[in-house]
């Protein structure tokens, strides 16, 4: 099967070029089209929706630090142009799919961890955005393999 249109999606980390890196090298072999998403999660979603201060200043921050990481991201890797880097405001599972939909994607690109234990207990986006995935789901293994 042949992908022309990839979207890759990506937390912002150090990790991040590694996806975009890989994504690269898949891009250029298929000649085909990306498109890189960063979902910005609502601070209540992290403290459980109960916070009791108004933190819509520090949403606005994180907001405007995550669309300046993508700029520079979308700078220093040539596959990218600004009109395809997309920052979303929500779920990461659900803002991911629309956004593949919307953009007529057959496969998302993602990082993983492969987290055992208690981070895998509580999920991770991976994990999460293949269930009901509207396309291939293609994970990038994340973990530092050099004591192996």
């Amino acid at each position: 099967m042949t992908y022309s249109h990839i979207l890759i999606a990506i937390d912002l980390t150090e990790d991040c070029h590694r996806v975009l890196d890989k994504a690269s090298q898949l891009c250029g072999a298929l000649s085909c089209q990306a498109t890189l998403v960063h979902i910005v999660e609502p601070l209540t979603m992290a403290f459980g929706g109960d916070v009791p201060m108004d933190i819509s200043l520090l949403q606005q921050q994180q907001t405007e630090q995550a669309q300046e990481k993508l700029n520079i991201l979308a700078e220093q890797h040539e596959l990218l142009k600004e009109n395809n880097c997309h920052l979303r405001f929500g779920q990461p599972r659900q803002e991911i799919h629309q956004l593949a939909k919307e953009q007529g994607c057959d496969l998302i690109v993602v990082g993983s961890h492969g987290r055992h234990g208690l981070a895998l207990l509580l999920g991770s986006t991976t994990n999460d955005l293949l269930s009901g995935a509207p396309c291939d789901v293609l994970a990038i293994d994340l973990k530092d393999h050099s004591d192996e």
